[in-house]
């Protein structure tokens, strides 16, 4: 069996190296942890003596988290939908860190090769990451250290369409097609016609300011009655930010996206003039998703 390799650098790590010999026996090596479908929470402690073993974890929800107390050795995570679909292998995970999550280094397994995720200093920015579920499981190697205590390897994790997960595409700013705007009004978590008001940079995202005029659908109540207006909802919008926004301030707009960990994600927009000539032509032709009010 050859050494497991981390990708970013092409180097094993000290503990990667000498894991090989010991992989097959560890692999499943018992410890008391506790583990649902959805979330996992384990200890170091209870397996101190063998530094070296390899726990399997099997998470198969929509979403779910992972505590780590005193990380020893490593411990590696699959995540899988609770549902067979042709479409699971196209899902996106993501993962936030806890703000606080230390003690372990975040890699993605796949056949035996390494990719390192997230390195112990980057879980503290709480940041979302996210990558496609063919991509691998999660490796989660503890970081050697004297002294374990206060340390905690802590995150939340959900599964969300490819689309959503833009973290995860080649181009995660690339326009969506007509056929993915429709469909994006109908399957999106939030759907609405407003404007941005304001952007900013808050933690490594580009966080928009939006007022809505019409809300269609949303899910968590990520936005709010607000603009002493009863029809008109106010809210945050995160976005990656090499994308930028595109579009002017108060320009009246179709929004749609995702929610992840209680926050929106925008997805699919366009003007929402070129939205309703779009919706209007496939509603004389009859291959509208789903009806929506446009007066």
């Amino acid at each position: 069996m050859e050494a497991r390799s981390n990708s970013r650098t092409g180097v094993p790590s000290p503990f990667l190296a000498s894991l090989v010999s010991v992989t097959v026996l560890c692999q499943t090596a018992f410890s008391q942890y506790s583990s649902d479908q959805c979330s996992w929470k384990g200890s170091g402690l209870t397996h101190e003596s063998h530094a070296r073993d390899v726990e399997q974890v099997y998470l198969r929800c929509s979403q779910g988290s992972l505590e780590w107390l005193y990380p020893t050795g490593a411990i590696i995570v699959n995540l899988r939908p609770n549902t067979a679909s042709p479409a699971a292998d196209q899902l996106t995970v993501c993962i936030k860190p806890a703000e606080d999550s230390r003690g372990a280094n975040v890699y993605l397994d796949r056949a035996g090769t390494l990719r390192l995720l997230l390195t112990e200093r980057e879980q503290a920015t709480g940041q979302v990451h996210c990558f496609g579920i063919q991509e691998g499981a999660l490796f989660i190697e503890a970081i050697l250290h004297r002294d374990i205590s206060r340390r905690i390897t802590a995150f939340q994790y959900e599964l969300v369409n490819a689309r959503q997960g833009s973290d995860s595409l080649t181009d995660p700013c690339q326009p969506c097609s007509d056929e993915e705007v429709l469909l994006a009004v109908c399957t999106s978590d939030f759907a609405a016609r407003g404007s941005i008001q304001g952007a900013e940079q808050r933690s490594g995202q580009l966080s928009v300011t939006v007022t809505l005029t019409w809300l269609y659908r949303q899910k968590s109540r990520v936005f709010l009655p607000g603009g002493g207006q009863p029809w008109r909802w106010m809210g945050r919008v995160k976005m990656p930010p090499q994308c930028g926004v595109s579009f002017g301030e108060g320009e009246e707009l179709l929004l749609t996206g995702t929610v992840r960990f209680g926050e929106a994600w925008l997805g699919c927009t366009q003007r929402y003039e070129d939205f309703l000539k779009l919706y209007r032509e496939a509603q004389e032709q009859g291959v509208n998703p789903c009806q929506v009010e446009t007066d």
